[in-house]
């Protein structure tokens, strides 16, 4: 019994709740990111590039095998196939939708810190009792 109580007091903390919060939040905010960079950026980088799916430029490293049926200019046919593959195009795609979540994220916590009170405006807005209770101590510390 002890070692269930420990574990409800566990969960019960708020930084556990906030953190599955954050995690919940954080892959559905992820799916959105994802479809900002397959469905509007990629394609424009693709177009620039001379594609319209930039997901589809690999280098082949291993042999197709003899029984494949696929298309052998498709990745995912490819991949599922088992043909060793450096797909350079998924990659980059990944990289840029990471990219993309991490500078979002970088203008919510700057936002964030924006809103949040600075430690010296903090001073200012005191409460007077609080003010009061430091010149006490500060005396007696004298």
């Amino acid at each position: 019994m002890g070692l269930i109580s420990e574990f409800k007091a566990f969960i019960s903390r708020g930084n556990v709740i906030d953190l599955a919060v954050g995690v919940i939040i954080g892959g559905a905010f992820a799916t959105i990111t994802k479809s900002l960079t397959d469905d509007l950026i990629m394609p424009v980088v693709g177009f620039l590039f001379g594609g319209a799916d930039f997901s589809r430029y690999f280098l082949r490293l291993g042999e197709i095998p003899a029984g494949f049926k696929g298309n052998p200019e498709s990745y995912a046919d490819l991949k599922e196939a088992g043909v060793a593959m450096l797909g350079w195009g998924e990659f980059l795609t990944v990289f840029v939708n990471f990219l993309i979540l991490a500078f979002i994220i970088f203008l919510l916590v700057k936002a964030v810190n924006r809103l949040m009170p600075k430690p010296q405006d903090m001073a200012a807005t005191t409460p007077e009792e609080i003010l009061l209770l430091r010149e006490i101590r500060d005396a007696i510390r004298k």
